[in-house]
């Protein structure tokens, strides 16, 4: 309960992208690390990364990596945490309405699967995404969150948007998109592209209206 109402406050009441949630920050030296760690996993694969290559690339120490990251698998999930945090770095302004909400949502996806990191990915290690956030909500999954409520507690004070708890919307309309990326390849053969967007636009919306 307490966790559900954190993803409420962290964003309600702004208009910022953010809201009250503190968005991630890493310093330069970690940001080398993430981009040798993006490098490794764009050319590789998750399973590439190691901490030896990722501290030469970035030409620092292997105990320097370490003071940040416990390993491999702490530096991969930081990296999807950055990348996600710098996908919605390219929103300008916080959704206020559920058309708007549901428009983002649908740039989000789209952002998403054309990423270098992400669409690497998706296509060529989709069970990354059973391991990374399927199996359990990880930092970058509760970023996403925090987004999506601020949104939908703005949008339900304006009537655009149906009553009931932000933090459980957002997870429902997370678990929709995030279905229908993962599932996107698979079904690519039974719908295309134009019609897969406007039916995950209609559920978008669905979920959302009043």
């Amino acid at each position: 309960m307490e966790e559900r109402q954190a993803v409420v406050d962290a964003g309600a009441g702004t208009s910022s992208v953010w809201g009250a949630a503190e968005r991630p920050q890493w310093d330069e030296t970690e940001q080398r690390m993430l981009d040798a760690a993006v490098e490794l996993i764009v050319a590789r694969g998750v399973r590439g990364v190691t901490i030896a290559e990722v501290a030469r690339n970035a030409s620092v120490s292997r105990p320097t990596v370490y003071r940040r990251w416990a390993g491999a698998d702490d530096l991969v999930r930081a990296a999807l945490l950055r990348g996600v945090v710098d996908i919605i770095d390219r929103f300008d302004t916080l959704a206020t309405t559920r058309a708007e909400i549901v428009r983002d949502v649908m740039r989000f996806s789209d952002l998403f699967r054309n990423d270098p990191l992400y669409g690497r990915l998706l296509e060529r290690e989709p069970e990354v995404f059973t391991r990374y956030t399927l199996q359990r909500i990880g930092s970058s999954q509760r970023v996403i969150l925090h987004w999506l409520a601020a949104s939908i507690t703005t949008a339900q004070r304006g009537g655009t948007v149906r009553s009931g708890p932000p933090g459980d919307i957002a997870v429902m309309l997370l678990l929709i998109a995030q279905s229908a990326i993962l599932s996107h390849n698979t079904v690519s053969v039974l719908i295309d592209e134009a019609h897969w967007s406007t039916e995950l636009w209609h559920a978008l919306d669905g979920h959302l209206r009043p």
